[in-house]
């Protein structure tokens, strides 16, 4: 869609083709054209319309209820904040003081829109004519077009001067594919570290895989994962920055025991420097969530379990208590041995295990391929960890704390290494 469509679209005519491809959104793309058409909808406004409520659909998990009345593209709806995400990020700008914010690179206005609705007054900047209507659009639709304009233009000529604050989410995209480059990004990474010295509070959204020697000195970094997915990260600059590595866990049940439910964000600090304790398998392994592994808080976890590694570029957690928590899972460790196929395939068959979940972190194998390796059949269920203990190749057996699949009495046997 160009902006002549997304013209089409919000007319008085485009407005009531949305409204009836709402209604068959989900169904047969072709039965859904033709009954569009048949009502007298042009072929070109029904598809546009029908790919339309089919993004608007899709959006509903990062949107709720404002996706139905949005306007996207494939493209920028992949990589749009959440907006949970976005108005978190927009409460601790208003929170700091910032009335009005640069975004340079706004999208289709996810992040611009929630600063809007704190209040803060967003210039938006936006390289690609068609984004930039959406984002326009997408301002109108919800009413904050007195706090968010957008400008079509090249986001590295903007004028920051006179702002509070600077948001930049450079496009890590490219003709589809991803760029692993930071000074392949628009704008480039060199211009993005060199913002905080025009305007201290510049906040800039990363890909989760960032290298940590990237992220400027003196910045905080903070991980957000989402409802237990690993969504983005920040760079905080300037007087925003409180802490140097942070994890938070928006929406996150403890997943530890069943008697936690506590829903909400979590959030656990450090320096992100420190490197755990190592000492030998215990009862309960607990893995963390990848929030806490990306931001390197791994020993600061462990702090919490009094845990300890057993390999010390593992980052599994062992401790001898169950405990809940928001920031891994735990399971239970009832079995460990060297890594044997035969030996696991025959102590699975022994215990008429059927149902295998296969984890990994220091292991060269394949889960699907162990899988079908293994034959498990029966009406148990395992867990099976594929690991490194003192950097020798094991398998752990067990399950989830509050499913007890398998054994808990006593701490992990040890079985003596098998052939195969």
């Amino acid at each position: 869609m160009d902006t002549d469509g997304l013209a089409v679209l919000r007319t008085a005519e485009g407005q009531a083709a949305l409204a009836t491809a709402a209604d068959l959104a989900g169904g047969d793309p072709l039965a859904a054209a033709a009954a569009l058409r048949a009502g007298g909808v042009p072929a070109d406004l029904a598809a546009a319309a029908l790919t339309q409520a089919e993004l608007r659909r899709h959006a509903v998990g990062k949107f709720g209820p404002d996706a139905a009345t949005m306007y996207f593209s494939r493209a920028g709806l992949e990589q749009a904040t959440r907006a949970a995400v976005a108005d978190r990020r927009a409460a601790r700008l208003h929170e700091a003081g910032v009335r009005t914010l640069a975004d340079l690179g706004c999208g289709l206005g996810a992040d611009a829109l929630a600063a809007a609705r704190h209040g803060i007054r967003v210039y938006g900047v936006e390289a690609d004519p068609t984004t930039a209507s959406l984002a326009r659009a997408n301002a109108a639709a919800l009413g904050l077009a007195d706090l968010f304009t957008v400008e079509c233009g090249d986001a590295t000529g903007y004028d920051v001067t006179g702002v509070d604050a600077v948001f930049c989410d450079p496009a890590r995209r490219r003709g589809g594919r991803r760029i692993f480059d930071p000074d392949a990004y628009s704008p480039p990474w060199s211009f993005v570290t060199a913002l905080a010295e025009r305007v201290p509070r510049t906040v800039v959204k990363v890909a989760p895989g960032i290298d940590h020697a990237a992220i400027p000195p003196d910045a905080e970094a903070e991980w957000v994962s989402a409802a237990g997915d690993l969504v983005e990260a920040t760079i905080w600059c300037g007087p925003l920055a409180e802490v140097p590595r942070r994890a938070s866990l928006l929406g996150r049940q403890s997943r530890t025991l069943r008697a936690g439910t506590d829903a909400g964000e979590h959030q656990l600090t450090g320096a992100g420097t420190r490197q755990a304790a190592v000492g030998p398998v215990r009862r309960f392994l607990y893995d963390p969530d990848g929030a806490v592994l990306r931001a390197h808080l791994v020993a600061e976890f462990a702090d919490t379990l009094d845990g300890t590694l057993a390999d010390p570029d593992i980052a599994y957690v062992y401790a001898d208590r169950a405990v809940a928590t928001p920031f891994a899972r735990c399971l239970e460790i009832t079995d460990v041995l060297p890594f044997s196929l035969k030996r696991l395939r025959a102590l699975l068959r022994e215990r008429g295990v059927g149902r295998v979940e296969i984890l990994k972190r220091g292991s060269a194998l394949v889960p699907e391929r162990l899988r079908r390796d293994l034959r498990p059949a029966g009406p148990a269920a395992a867990s099976l960890v594929l690991t490194r203990v003192a950097g020798a190749p094991t398998v752990l057996i067990g399950h989830p704390v509050g499913d007890p699949i398998g054994s808990s009495a006593g701490g992990p046997s040890r079985q003596p290494a098998g052939g195969g």
